[in-house]
């Protein structure tokens, strides 16, 4: 008798999916991935500081009226293209990205002022068929016990410079975040927006389960990332959390409005 294999991490998650803001797309979704030992660093920022770094065809999302940017580091594996194998050198890398929040027809996502990661050939995918803000870095994860220690070292040719070096731990026990709060409203974002050759917003939808937060501790000895794009972050100390592991799928990219 034959016996039906498990279901991939990739499948049981598609099928969870009661906790979203919206349903799942009806198209089959396209990559998989499993991000982990993220850090969540946030900072409040003005507004019209992001403004001049966001289209104009994205509205600019707020939490209590102050608009936040995130530097987020964190190690990819299990990437590639649905029922394929992993390519080598693009399958697992790290990874660093600057993002912001915003909306369109309602739907609340992520915007990305720029991805650094430690694969050539995952920078060039990505910027040509997602149109996202790619660059090539040398980039370095280690752990102690629990403390991640990761540096970033921006390469790309042309690109600003752009480096990061810091620790971090987690410091409490995980949990799910509350709808209604700041935690909730900077991590359960289940798409991202660029925008086209022709400057049209497009959207890329992702799922997975809610975030298994924990709060972190850490030092951050180096960060220009923000000021790589001209922004200067406020001298409070960032908001930290931490996500050892998540499971996710994502869409191909297709009109947001």
């Amino acid at each position: 008798m034959s016996q039906r294999s498990a279901p991939t991490p990739w499948v049981e998650v598609a099928g969870q999916h009661a906790h979203r803001p919206w349903p799942l797309p009806s198209r089959p979704w396209v990559l998989r991935m499993q991000w982990h030992d993220l850090l969540f660093a946030h900072w409040p920022v003005p507004v019209g500081v992001l403004r001049e770094r966001v289209p104009a065809c994205f509205s600019i999302d707020t939490f209590d009226g102050e608009a936040w940017l995130g530097v987020v580091p964190f190690r990819m594996t299990h990437v590639g293209p649905r029922g394929l194998p992993f390519l080598p050198g693009a399958s697992a890398f790290l990874e660093l990205n600057v993002r912001t929040y915003v909306t369109v027809a309602d739907k609340p996502g992520v915007y990305f002022l720029s991805l650094d990661a430690a694969s050539a050939l995952a920078v060039a995918v990505a910027r040509r068929w997602f149109r996202l803000p790619y660059f090539n870095a040398e980039m370095t994860l280690s752990t102690e016990n629990a403390t991640r220690c990761y540096r970033s070292h921006r390469t790309h040719h042309g690109a600003p410079a752009a480096d990061f070096a810091g620790t971090y731990a987690p410091s409490g026990p995980a949990f799910t975040a509350t709808p209604g709060t700041l935690e909730h409203w900077l991590t359960e974002r289940y798409c991202l927006y660029t925008v086209d050759a022709r400057g049209r917003p497009r959207r890329g939808e992702i799922h997975h389960r809610a975030w298994p937060l924990q709060p972190a501790e850490g030092a951050i000895e180096v960060n220009t990332m923000a000021a790589s794009h001209g922004v200067a972050l406020p001298a409070c100390a960032p908001l930290l959390h931490f996500a050892e592991r998540l499971v996710v799928v994502a869409w191909p990219l297709a009109p947001a409005v």
